[in-house]
């Protein structure tokens, strides 16, 4: 690679690192920023979980040290999560990205939809939502669910996150964010572990990417904690409508 496409992977990392902190979706900058570069969509995958897993790890780190994060629902999701997005990665190679991708896309404009003509979404966190039952499916959704997908193709993984801990257990958006990133940690760590045994990594070049994710991860993180939900849903918005258009254009451009 060149000196400007590495500088140009580096800042991508950056970019992505903060908005996987506020709402996930990182992987729209870094996964088509990585395979511009000539890598193969296989290691472009690998590389940017390396990438990603430092952090969304750090991300956590620092909600966890200056927002209450419900371990109840996080610390099962995340455990499940690891093992859920590791046969994901495992069934990548079997599951048609042509299919699966418009079925993403009709899931994302309804969380556009959703987000824009319910305001009050997320805004503030309705506890009476949270029953045990409530708990159970947001833990099977996110840690199961979820993070089979994140495994098999991965972008909007946190945005899905959040939609889904805001609307079945009533947690605001900062909040969903933060339990979020937990979780999302697992799924990154269970998808690397396979493509580190299939030999699928860049390694220099993930760890070096790494760095930059990480400023970007602990910017983003520590300004969704000082502006609030109002910040976090605009980012939202803009997050999904940008999947679609990308999404859209690998599936018909």
């Amino acid at each position: 690679m060149s000196l400007e496409q590495i500088v140009i992977l580096l800042v991508a990392a950056a970019g992505a690192g903060w908005v996987d902190a506020v709402v996930g979706g990182g992987g729209l900058l870094q996964l088509p920023a990585l395979m511009v570069a000539g890598v193969t969509p296989v290691q472009a995958m690998a590389t940017n979980k390396l990438s990603s897993i430092f952090g969304t790890a750090s991300a956590a780190v620092t909600y966890s040290l200056t927002t209450k994060v419900d371990k109840r629902l996080a610390v099962p999701a995340g455990v499940l999560a690891v093992g859920a997005s590791g046969l994901g990665a495992l069934a990548a190679v079997a599951v048609s990205a042509e299919v699966l991708r418009p079925a993403v896309m009709v899931v994302l404009l309804g969380v556009a939809a959703f987000v824009t003509f319910r305001p009050a979404m997320g805004a503030l966190p309705h506890p009476h939502l949270r029953t045990r039952a409530r708990t159970v499916a947001a833990v099977l959704i996110g840690g199961v669910g979820i993070a089979f997908y994140d495994g098999v193709m991965g972008p909007g993984t946190g945005t899905f996150l959040i939609i889904a801990f805001t609307t079945i257990v009533g947690l605001d958006f900062v909040h969903a964010s933060a339990t979020a990133k937990i979780i999302n940690t697992g799924t990154n760590l269970g998808a690397l572990a396979v493509f580190a045994v299939q030999g699928h990594i860049l390694w220099a070049l993930g760890l070096g990417m790494a760095v930059c994710n990480v400023a970007g991860a602990q910017l983003g993180a520590r300004m969704a904690l000082r502006r609030g939900t109002s910040f976090v849903r605009v980012v939202l918005l803009v997050v999904v409508v940008a999947m679609v258009a990308r999404l859209a254009w690998m599936q018909w451009g």
